[in-house]
């Protein structure tokens, strides 16, 4: 630990307190981290972990508190100053281009001069040395978004970090794609450098870090060493209280089928889009069906396909309650009690620059809710909705009705799938339901889900996280470049036929991954 100064640490972050305006999102926050170390920051969404994770990065400044490098007080103006230093960040949200090749998508993180072909040849030999092959003329479009990742981390480690910080890291991989991530990982400990690691995703957390900081509402509230924790009392540690188990009881199916495709087939017009090549589904009354798959494999073109926002060739290919809607719009959709939660939040969920009243009727205001008559809006009606969703959901929010901009994105997302099962609709179809969210607020959304099956209605759930598919649902099916495998029953699957499955081994036959083949 030489050069670290007499501490042994590598970096301090010493009473760190953030304000804005009247917010304290980081409240005397101290953390510390030693060469070598994989160290968990964990916490509800809206804890402060984003805000100190920038202060370190230098994306933010502190308003009090001090920061140490090996032991000496620095001030970290940008993330340029933070890269020099040796502090290295690779985001949740990839910042990639997908017209530029690996190559210039890496060079562009790099000072200016670089010379393009040794840059090549240190691609990859890094790449291939940790074990993350990469082809430096390969175009990212081209790429699965495992091997995105790969560019990203590999980007990090061309500037040589003694700290790298990785934010939701398999968020996207597939189990075997995280188990390589991890081998990576911990090589890179071994040579001592020093891994900040943020996820939900407490078993992980529990399999791979040595030690974690635990923040509650901006506060440090403990840390522990998570081998010796459960997922459950790590989980209890970040919301304050106990958090119980998703209830989820036996249901009766009623075999009427409420949402089906046949031979569901969309071409895109988008370069970087995913056609979709004959998908059938049929989820019945009462019944939960959840498909998993790696971002980036038809997710979001399927959902647009069954929401009425894009159309298909054939009416036939999507219905509703026995009703041929393929080319019906979002709202005749809507009218026939379904319901739609995309994956983005703000943007398409809900309009961020909006107060959270003015976004329910985004939704609402063709379905029969009363809140619009005539074409006027009952903007009562609306508050008064607004105020319902927000505690049956536990919306926490600074005023009673505020900016959609203004919660964090826990909240946010607790908000708008409440908007929607507030409707109590027949057929929920719901696009990474837990995407970012914290321990409470996952269990409040999955079982909300659950609740809605047992009354009756039929839910698809698109999903990347297989711990939330297992704790759902009644059957499962992987998609992969636009195919959709079978539906088969969750007690029949595993993680690692999942895993091959999103490989896309149904591509080939649909019998070889059938369960017990």
């Amino acid at each position: 630990m030489s050069g670290n100064g007499s501490s042994g640490f590598l970096l301090e972050a010493r009473n760190i307190t953030k304000t804005f305006g009247d917010l304290r999102a980081n409240d005397d926050v101290t953390l510390a981290l030693k060469p070598g170390e994989i160290h968990a920051l964990l916490g509800e969404n809206g804890a402060g972990k984003s805000t100190l994770v920038k202060i370190i990065y230098g994306s933010l400044q502190p308003t009090e508190g001090q920061l140490l490098w090996k032991g000496k007080p620095v001030s970290i103006a940008n993330p340029a100053a933070a890269r020099a230093l040796g502090i290295g960040m690779v985001f949740q949200h990839f910042s990639l281009f997908d017209s530029l090749t690996v190559l210039q998508n890496v060079a562009l993180a790099l000072p200016p001069k670089s010379n393009m072909a040794e840059l090549s040849q240190r691609i990859e030999s890094v790449s291939a040395d940790y074990g993350l092959p990469l082809q430096p003329d390969a175009l990212v479009a081209d790429l699965s978004v495992g091997e995105r990742q790969r560019i990203e981390i590999v980007r990090c480690l061309l500037q040589e970090p003694q700290l790298l910080t990785m934010d939701e890291p398999t968020a996207v991989l597939t189990p075997q794609e995280a188990d390589r991530l991890f081998v990576t990982l911990r090589r890179l400990a071994e040579e001592g450098c020093a891994i900040l690691y943020i996820s939900h995703r407490l078993e992980e957390v529990r399999r791979l870090c040595d030690d974690a900081t635990i923040l509650r509402q901006g506060k440090m509230v403990a840390r522990v060493d998570p081998k010796q924790e459960t997922a459950s009392s790590l989980a209890n540690l970040m919301v304050g209280s106990e958090v119980g188990a998703v209830k989820a009881e036996t249901r009766d199916r009623s075999g009427t089928a409420m949402l089906e495709l046949r031979g569901l087939s969309l071409p895109t017009d988008d370069p970087f889009g995913v056609a979709l090549k004959g998908i059938d589904l049929s989820i019945e009354s009462g019944e939960i069906v959840a498909i998993a798959g790696v971002a980036g494999n038809g997710q979001a073109e399927l959902f647009d396909a069954i929401s009425g926002e894009a159309l298909c060739p054939s009416a036939d290919m999507v219905q509703l309650a026995a009703h041929a809607c393929g080319g019906e719009s979002i709202t005749a959709r809507r009218r026939r009690n379904a319901a739609f939660v995309p994956e983005e939040r703000i943007g398409h969920g809900a309009i961020s620059s909006f107060a959270l009243s003015e976004n329910v009727i985004l939704t609402h205001h063709a379905v029969g809710s009363g809140l619009v008559r005539r074409g006027l809006i009952n903007r009562t009606a609306a508050e008064d909705m607004n105020k319902r969703i927000t505690e049956t959901f536990d919306v926490r929010k600074g005023k009673p009705d505020p900016n959609a901009h203004s919660l964090s994105g826990g909240n946010l997302q607790k908000f708008v799938v409440g908007r929607e099962i507030a409707r109590d609709p027949d057929i929920l179809v719901i696009n990474q339901p837990t995407w970012g969210v914290d321990a409470g607020a996952a269990r409040l959304i999955r079982q909300a889900l659950i609740d809605m099956a047992r009354r009756g209605a039929a839910v698809l759930v698109i999903s990347q996280d297989l711990d939330e598919i297992f704790e759902v649902a009644d059957r499962i099916a992987v998609i992969s470049r636009g195919e959709l495998s079978p539906a088969y029953p969750a007690a029949e699957m595993t993680p690692e036929r999942i895993g091959l499955l999103m490989a896309g081994a149904h591509e080939h036959t649909a019998t070889s991954m059938a369960p017990g083949a």
